[in-house]
């Protein structure tokens, strides 16, 4: 326990600092390939905030999930790449081939769908390279270039919010 909160703090540490010098892309296209990060301790609608995506115009198989759970049990099977605490490193960076293959795909848009800071999922965030973020408001300001300012139980007030400004900025 001990050290799960050290390497927590150490993480978060690294990860607040590379903040400080982060350049956001320029993005002026139409968003075709969604990518979506989890964090499945408090919410678990997955199929319900995907099919709100399809619903909104998005196409099925242009949408990547990652998942990630505080614990994976060791006989516990997936349809979609999960990871944990136990795969990121002391220096800020995962190990797990499906993470990093998440990770440097080319979204056009990534939906970090956590309200609470995790060092893990800020790493996820930070080092993935969509072009244009979105999430909510009370995680760190620097992360995303769209905050939502609601909490993750309302993924319905999240998605009309988040379509509503999509439309707004010609996104869609």
């Amino acid at each position: 326990m001990f050290w799960y909160k050290l390497k927590d703090f150490w993480t978060k540490k690294i990860v607040k600092k590379r903040l400080s010098n982060v350049k956001h892309l320029e993005f002026s296209g139409v968003i075709k390939k969604v990518g979506i990060i989890f964090d499945e301790t408090y919410f678990y609608e997955k199929d319900d905030l995907i099919n709100e995506l399809i619903l909104n115009g998005i196409n099925e198989n242009d949408i990547s999930i990652l998942v990630f759970k505080n614990k994976i049990k060791k006989k516990e099977t997936f349809d979609y790449p999960v990871c944990s605490h136990q795969d990121i490193s002391w220096s800020a960076r995962f190990e797990k081939q499906e993470v990093e293959a998440f990770t440097n795909k080319n979204f056009d848009l990534l939906i970090s769908y956590y309200d609470t800071e995790k060092a893990a999922l800020l790493v996820l965030t930070y080092q993935s390279k969509a072009s244009f973020k979105v999430g909510f408001a009370s995680v760190d300001k620097r992360l995303n270039h769209f905050m939502i300012d609601t909490n993750a139980e309302n993924y319905k007030v999240f998605m009309d919010e988040m379509f509503k400004y999509l439309k707004i900025l010609n996104k869609l």
